[in-house]
């Protein structure tokens, strides 16, 4: 059994939320929008997803801390589930000058957009479905803020693959601790199939085979 990481978070905390902001603007349609996966949520207004922003490196600090907990070396071989536009990878490529990067996303529109340094890396696919990798093939496996879209048995398959391909794993998905927390998360979250506390993550981790590590962020 893998350990509970402190990596993403504080790349997410700088982000402010107006969680009842959220909850009032048309929601319902908004999320609609969003599990299109297509330009609106990418670049488009705020409301539908990521709201658009020119790249601007915020993701190397997560991609040095991973190759720091990982002992990651230049040569290593890295899959990013639910990799979107490519910048996690993107920078693992920058620090990493010989590393293999490899990743996919359900979006055509991520994809057709992602870093240009990257894009002959990255291709269209499930999550759930059976990746196109040999067992063990990647010295290390992410999936950050993907799984927790899926429905629970999707979910299963999708940890199992990820289990499969990698030498090492880390996964980040949204939680919650308190009502609180619950509440915001509802009022926020766009895309998310799976609702759970973090004892039931860990639960379910063992029930699906996984041994990777995890994290949980959460909106406060």
């Amino acid at each position: 059994m893998g350990k509970l990481l402190n990596i993403t978070t504080a790349l997410h905390r700088k982000t402010k939320r107006d969680y009842i902001g959220r909850m009032m603007d048309e929601k319902v349609m908004c999320s609609k929008i969003a599990r299109r996966y297509n330009k609106d949520y990418w670049d488009g207004e705020r409301r539908y997803g990521y709201g658009g922003y020119m790249y601007d490196g915020r993701w190397e600090i997560v991609a040095r801390n991973l190759i720091e907990n990982y002992q990651l070396a230049k040569n290593a071989r890295i899959l990013d589930v639910g990799c979107g536009k490519g910048f996690l990878l993107y920078e693992f490529k920058k620090l990493l000058s010989d590393a293999t990067v490899k990743g996919f996303d359900i979006s055509q529109y991520a994809i057709e957009n992602a870093k240009e340094e990257i894009k002959k890396d990255v291709f269209i696919h499930k999550a759930q479905e059976p990746y196109p990798f040999e067992d063990k093939e990647f010295d290390l496996v992410v999936s950050i803020t993907t799984l927790h879209n899926l429905c629970i048995y999707d979910l299963k398959l999708a940890l199992q693959e990820i289990e499969r391909v990698g030498k090492n794993k880390y996964i980040t998905m949204e939680s919650y601790r308190n009502e609180e927390e619950l509440f915001n998360l509802q009022c926020w979250a766009l895309t998310c199939e799976s609702f759970f506390r973090p004892e039931e993550w860990v639960w379910l981790f063992n029930e699906f085979g996984y041994t990777g590590d995890w994290e949980f962020i959460y909106f406060e």
